[in-house]
């Protein structure tokens, strides 16, 4: 763990340290809470379920599709 700066974008950079101990990558999302006057929490924000959230709690097909006749359709 560190300091960092604050940028005029109000930017930080998480030290190199402290991602590759939580295995944090680029692109991922992270939030950002106050606990007082001199305390940040940034905590990693992760999605338990992202299939349901890409295609929803609905079934797709109103019944079972054999992985056959899937087949047979991607072939025509």
């Amino acid at each position: 763990m560190g300091r960092v700066k604050v940028t005029e974008k109000y930017q930080v950079t998480i030290p190199k340290d402290v991602r590759n101990k939580i295995g944090l990558n680029p692109g991922e999302i992270v939030e950002v809470s106050v606990l007082d006057e001199n305390t940040i929490v940034i905590k990693r924000f992760r999605i338990k379920e992202p299939l349901k959230l890409l295609i929803g709690d609905k079934a797709l097909f109103n019944r079972h599709i054999p992985v056959e006749e899937v087949e047979e359709a991607a072939e025509e």
